[in-house]
């Protein structure tokens, strides 16, 4: 009998200490569990990673139906399982932030969100468009509760808030992006836009269009010098205007009082990126609020010498907790599209895995000096595998149709058109692509190669091997080759695939369970760097109110916490507390 979801104590973020303390526990849970968080997949085999695990814990999980391993990171446990598992799971749900999507109205009672026409939706996914909606709406609700028109989009992408915003909401819009090209389409679409709604229009009305400013943003400092010299002279309509800063821009220490108030946003502005909108945040005068929704936690800078992406807070740069890239890829990791993976994905996915850490076993006997350089076969397939999930978890109908998503079975596989088995049998088409970024390990050992090199002799062993135990081992040597030749190691006569694999094939069965348990600490490992975020804000004292809201479907957009900001300046907005957005959490 499957036991509810997590249930633990409430915790509360809605002052800077209650934050401290509940980074506190994160972190001694954390710290209990060094190991597992730091554990690369793709040495799986080499390092018998499976048993730095409970062995009660891995003899229980691997004979549980996949559907229950996919439910471990949402913190749903069985009664039959042992207690200490059953501890594990439910203590670090309990941690996590309540994901859950809540209405903006209930943030902000006089916000609205406006319906994207085809027109502006044009080039959107649905997550995008849902994305879009909810925060152009959040943006607007703020801007106007704080006397903001113009909003800066940092990180702006292809401009589809800074549209939003501008044909929707009426605001100024500057649209910063490093790519002189997403600046392009921002002005060229923007225009296209523009017409459409003039021509809508009955009396005349002057529609504003963003403004793009292409610049490498890698300082808080630089973020607010582009940002206050675009709003410079901006009193009036805006036109369309690409500027390039590729060289240092000086701060703007003096306040400029023909500079309007602004507010910050950024959709999933990447990386350090999202840390230094914070900063310049609190350090311009101008700048009257924030909304941001962060994202690519493997790429923030941690610990340097200059201004870090984390650690960012004083709490925590106290603290002794060491993240590193791994366990920062780890965040990345969401309940959500875990717990909507289909069988037949799920399954998919840890052959991969298996691939991967078997084929780091070949570079380690034949290949030593490669395996040294910690080497990356690449991600290849990685959007076409996004693509797919995202369709299953949009379609009811998609969940019960697993011919694009499972293997063949092994005797269609292994057999030419004329019904012979082939001497050098190949993957099926898709079988060996990466895995989605939600199960992918994120490690530097990447987890994918393509079939199709031009190696095409290798050892396989005796031929006499019977079909079920041909099916994956077909597959894994595709991989192994199609690796070796990326990696440009060449042809090596006595390469024994078929020993590697008999070798590991009794453990892969591990892998599954042993990479569910450590991607339940991936929801556990974000937390603690949003909460990082907010304890910045919060340790800048009264004069600035900050929250965290989940404002996204999480099943659809998996980074979907909106840390939202403003100064106490003048009239607060509409009362709506910390409590009301993170409420006690059950789960």
């Amino acid at each position: 009998m499957a036991a509810s979801p997590a249930t633990g104590g409430a915790r509360s973020c809605e002052t800077a200490e209650q934050t401290r303390e509940w980074m506190e526990a994160i972190a001694s849970f954390l710290g209990r569990h060094r190991p597992l968080l730091e554990a690369h997949v793709v040495n799986f085999f080499k390092d018998r990673l499976w048993e730095m695990v409970d062995a009660d814990w891995m003899e229980c999980l691997r004979r549980e139906p996949v559907e229950s391993l996919l439910m471990l990171p949402s913190g749903c446990v069985q009664d039959h399982w042992p207690s200490s598992l059953q501890e594990f799971i439910l203590t670090a749900r309990s941690l996590v932030l309540p994901r859950e999507q809540k209405s903006p109205q209930s943030f902000l009672p006089n916000s609205r969100v406006a319906s994207i026409g085809t027109v502006l939706a044009q080039g959107m996914n649905s997550k995008k468009k849902h994305e879009i909606e909810a925060l152009s709406g959040i943006v607007d609700a703020i801007a106007r509760s704080r006397g903001a028109k113009t909003v800066v989009d940092v990180g702006s992408g292809q401009g589809y808030l800074a549209q939003a915003l501008s044909f929707e909401y009426q605001l100024a819009v500057i649209a910063i992006d490093a790519s002189s090209h997403h600046a392009s389409v921002t002005n060229t679409r923007a225009e296209r836009i523009k017409k459409h709604y003039a021509a809508k229009c009955v009396e005349k009305q002057q529609f504003k269009v963003p403004r793009t400013v292409t610049c490498h943003v890698l300082s808080s400092d630089t973020l607010a010098a582009v940002t206050l010299d675009a709003c410079q002279d901006d009193h009036g309509e805006h036109i369309t205007e690409t500027n390039n800063c590729n060289q240092s821009i000086p701060q703007i220490e003096q306040p400029n009082h023909s500079i309007p108030q602004l507010v910050l946003a950024g959709l999933h502005a990447c990386g350090d990126l999202s840390v230094n909108m914070l900063r310049v945040f609190v350090s311009c005068e101008q700048v009257q609020a924030l909304v941001s929704v962060g994202c690519c936690y493997n790429l923030l800078s941690e610990n340097t010498d200059t201004c870090p992406g984390f650690p960012i807070s004083k709490a925590a740069k106290s603290s002794k907790l060491v993240l590193g890239k791994s366990i920062r890829d780890l965040a990345c990791q969401s309940a959500e599209r875990w717990r909507n993976l289909t069988k037949e994905m799920a399954l998919q996915n840890f052959d991969i895995h298996a691939f991967r850490a078997a084929f780091q076993m070949v570079l380690e006997k034949y290949f030593p000096e490669v395996s040294r350089l910690s080497p990356s076969i690449g991600r290849q397939g990685k959007a076409l595998r996004r693509q797919r999930l995202r369709k299953v978890m949009e379609s009811h109908s998609a969940m019960g149709k697993a011919d694009d998503l499972s293997y063949p079975n092994c005797k269609e596989q292994n057999m030419n058109t004329d019904g012979s088995l082939p001497t050098e049998p190949t993957a099926p088409k898709g079988a060996v692509e990466c895995c989605s970024n939600e199960l992918c390990t994120g490690d530097t050992y990447s987890t994918s190669a393509v079939v199709g090199s031009s190696i095409s002799r290798v050892n396989v062993g005796p031929s006499d091997t019977n079909l079920d135990e041909c099916c994956k081992f077909t597959l894994f040597k595709d991989f192994t080759i199609s690796g070796l030749g990326r990696l440009g190691c060449g042809f090596v006569e006595d390469v024994n695939l078929l020993e590697i694999w008999k070798d590991v094939q009794h453990f892969s069965e591990f892998i599954g369970p042993f990479w569910c348990l450590r991607a339940a600490l991936g929801p556990l490992v974000e937390t603690y760097i949003l909460l990082d975020r907010l304890l910045f804000l919060q340790e800048q004292g009264s004069a600035v109110e900050a929250s965290l809201f989940p404002l996204f479907d999480p099943a659809m957009s998996p980074r979907n916490m909106a840390l939202v900001a403003w100064k106490l300046t003048g009239d607060p907005l509409e009362p709506s507390h910390v409590m009301l957005l993170m409420p006690e959490y059950v789960g």
